[in-house]
């Protein structure tokens, strides 16, 4: 058995920590892109964008992200096309985040009273125009919370990404413990990793909540 000290497991989790950061920078950023199409879409005035955006939303709201993964990786290789883990994991997780990130702001932008809607029509504003200068501004109060949360939730589905191959911090603390045969230790490390990567997350969704007003949480 190789014997590790405590800061070699410390030193290996932190490595691969980099990689859950990446992989949740990644997934938060593309899923904003996401969401902010399905979004679009989803408040349109074309019923068949609407449509597609909705197919969208319960096709991966209604499914779980272990599927997804497990299709973005092994789906593909049926016809003959080899995804690398990384990849698999990042569209899987992008395309999961998107349809929730759709609907958080969808829920922002309809709690916007109908008048505002009303008032910028009457300056002759098309939908994006309203929705850029006059929805979307007032629906960012109100969205602070959620998507952060949400962020936080990114953060730790990452971890289900090792059942696809893909090395980020879960996989590497059971490749540790395997090679230690020192489960408390490892997993209480990591556990507080995730800690360390999450909690700031919250923290500054209360900050940014202050700053622009948004009513506070107890």
């Amino acid at each position: 058995m190789i014997e590790f000290s405590t800061w070699d497991i410390v030193r290996n989790l932190l490595l691969a920590a980099r990689w859950t950061i990446i992989l949740s920078l990644a997934a938060f950023a593309g899923g904003a892109l996401m969401g902010v199409l399905a979004l679009m879409m989803r408040t349109s005035r074309v019923a068949a964008m609407r449509r597609i955006s909705w197919a969208y939303i319960e096709l991966f709201q209604g499914t779980p992200l272990l599927m997804q993964l497990f299709l973005a990786f092994f789906g593909l290789s049926l016809i003959g096309v080899e995804v690398p883990p990384w990849l698999a994991a990042g569209a899987a997780l992008t395309l999961w985040a998107g349809a929730f990130l759709a609907e958080i702001w969808r829920g922002c932008v309809e709690a916007i009273p109908k008048g505002q809607w009303e008032a910028s029509a009457s300056l002759a504003l098309g939908y994006v125009q309203q929705m850029r200068y006059v929805v979307l501004p007032q629906a960012l109060r109100i969205a602070v919370a959620p998507t952060v949360g949400f962020a936080v939730q990114i953060v730790k589905s990452t971890a289900l990404t090792s059942i696809i191959g893909f090395t980020e911090l879960s996989k590497a603390a059971t490749v540790i413990t395997n090679a230690t045969f020192s489960p408390f230790t490892v997993y209480a490390c990591a556990a507080l990793i995730y800690f360390a990567l999450c909690w700031p997350l919250s923290r500054l969704s209360l900050r940014l909540e202050r700053k622009l007003h948004a009513p506070h949480r107890p």
